[in-house]
């Protein structure tokens, strides 16, 4: 009797066993298989040449580096509008901002129209629990979400304030341990019956690059390479001549590059700002802060640096900033990636990196995004989930349009008709990109005059040409070669031997347009 009771006890196991796992895999009462978690997590202004899982040479990003090592790297991701509020709109709604609404980030100009329909709204619909943490930049409240904590504005590096479900309130802490504390918290205490969506936004690393104090000392006196079109004269390019986004010319000296001197001989723009900034540090803070940055000031006042000299100490000098709050982000997205591996969730979780834009790190002499070219154009996309069939790097043409269904397709939701992107479910499923897959991107950028004068423009990329039309104010072309000229310095436009190019990426170009219903031959200026 006693070898029977042991032998049932033992078959039971065996079956719990097996329904817990097939619980993990399909809905107690269709079969149907269970809905993926989904987080999203979205750095800000993080260019993808500061990715060592893209190319190694500025720095290393071991935990961004498991994302793509255990899942795939999109190669070729790009943007719609090179732009923070822009994208986020973009990101929500699956649609160019000709269509979402939002064109530009300048305050007192258009808000997000939250009542339009969302991913977030749709997979909350199909009982998803949702939720988001960090930057919002939209201006409008969050809509489609069971939870929110977000950063007013731009939110502050350090002490900063956050918007909890309408209740502001200010936490002590560096900004992007912060809303990993909040991304994690909010796991933890979650409805463990529902699928989740969690949005993760950093802060970091938008300008201006305050590191926390746990890096202080990361690429001390790095010898970065100088890219080289540093240097660039901008020869018959005069969109990119006449802006206002140059590291020499036009980064701040206080502001950018932290040489807030206690004498006050450094005056510049922005100093105020930063002075600012810096009484929001706690005692602590500020003292560990002023270890770091004091010498730095002291040998600089000192230096006298002039010319080419000077030129590249500010590059240098705002790389290590940078590159010290992407490590922050880094080592952040390691604790989150920890939690979901130590809990399981790894298993059903598709983990999605990503940021707003590119983002220039000295590439034609610039900071910044805006532009066309591929360094803003561009940006960094990295996936990973046990259920993709495949791995590695994707070369094919996406765009941040194609986020919103993709997420949408995974969770076995439909994609409204009005979205204008599509799934990237079929690069993930398959070994080999579909042949029908898409061989062109369309770019609209609209946000002129601003601070850092970039101006208007919209174009077309294909696997080989970029055709640029900047208008408005003034109306030139640029054409690029890019298998021939991948920095993008040397505009053929005008060189006779690429005039069936241009005439067939103008038809090409045209055809875009109208099916994004971008139509009107000169969009005006946006506002709202």
């Amino acid at each position: 009797m006693k070898k029977n009771v042991l032998l049932l006890v033992f078959v039971l196991g065996i079956v719990l066993s097996t329904t817990n796992a097939c619980r993990n895999r399909t809905s107690k009462k269709a079969g149907k298989p269970v809905k993926p978690n989904i987080i999203y997590i979205m750095s800000d202004d993080h260019g993808y040449q500061a990715l060592s899982c893209y190319n190694g040479k500025l720095n290393k990003t071991p935990n961004l580096d498991r994302i793509a090592n255990e899942g795939v790297i999109f190669t070729r991701a790009f943007v719609t509008n090179s732009l923070c509020a822009p994208s986020r709109a973009t990101l929500l709604t699956g649609k160019f901002s000709n269509k979402n609404g939002l064109y530009i980030n300048r305050a007192g100009h258009n808000n997000f129209d939250g009542s339009q329909e969302t991913f977030p709204k749709l997979l909350r619909k199909a009982g998803y629990q949702t939720a988001i943490v960090g930057k919002w930049h939209l201006r409008s409240d969050p809509t489609g979400f069971d939870y929110w904590d977000i950063l007013p504005g731009q939110g502050q590096y350090y002490n900063p304030d956050f918007i909890e479900m309408g209740k502001k309130k200010r936490i002590e802490g560096y900004v992007t341990n912060l809303i990993t504390d909040y991304a994690i918290r909010w796991l933890k205490g979650r409805d463990k019956n529902k699928p989740f969506l969690l949005m993760v936004h950093e802060k970091a690393p938008h300008r201006p690059w305050m590191p926390d104090s746990t890096t202080f000392g990361l690429y001390e006196d790095e010898d970065f390479p100088v890219p080289d079109n540093y240097f660039d004269n901008y020869a018959g390019r005069r969109g990119a001549k006449e802006q206002k986004m140059s590291v020499i010319k036009d980064m701040d000296i206080a502001y950018d590059l932290k040489m807030v001197d206690k004498e006050g001989d450094i005056k510049t723009r922005y100093r105020k700002i930063m002075e600012n900034m810096l009484k929001r540090m706690t005692p602590a803070q500020r003292a560990a802060w002023d270890r770091e940055y004091d010498p730095k000031i002291k040998a600089f006042k000192k230096a006298h640096l002039s010319g080419e000299m000077l030129a590249v100490w500010k590059l240098r000098r705002y790389l290590t900033d940078y590159l010290r709050c992407v490590a922050s982000v880094d080592r952040n997205i390691g604790r989150l990636l920890d939690y979901l591996d130590s809990t399981g969730l790894s298993k059903n979780t598709i983990v999605v990196y990503s940021s707003d834009q590119g983002f220039y790190l000295g590439e034609h002499g610039w900071f910044d995004k805006r532009f066309m070219y591929e360094e803003s154009f561009r940006t960094p996309l990295i996936m990973r989930y046990s259920g993709f069939k495949r791995k590695g790097k994707i070369k094919a043409l996406v765009q941040n349009i194609d986020f919103a269904p993709t997420f949408l397709d995974y969770a076995g939701v439909k994609e409204p008709a009005d979205m204008q992107g599509v799934s990237l479910k079929p690069l993930l499923e398959n070994p080999a990109t579909p042949a029908n897959w898409r061989k062109s991107l369309y770019y609209h950028y609209y946000e002129f005059p601003c601070e850092h004068f970039t101006r208007r423009h919209y174009g077309i990329r294909t696997e080989r040409y970029k055709l640029i039309r900047f208008y408005y104010d003034f109306d030139e072309w640029e054409l690029f070669d890019l298998k021939n000229d991948p920095h993008e310095m040397h505009n053929v436009y005008h060189d006779p031997q690429y005039a069936g190019v241009i005439d067939t990426l103008k038809i090409q170009l045209d055809s875009l347009r109208t099916m994004y219903g971008d139509t009107l031959p000169d969009p005006e200026y946006i506002s709202k």
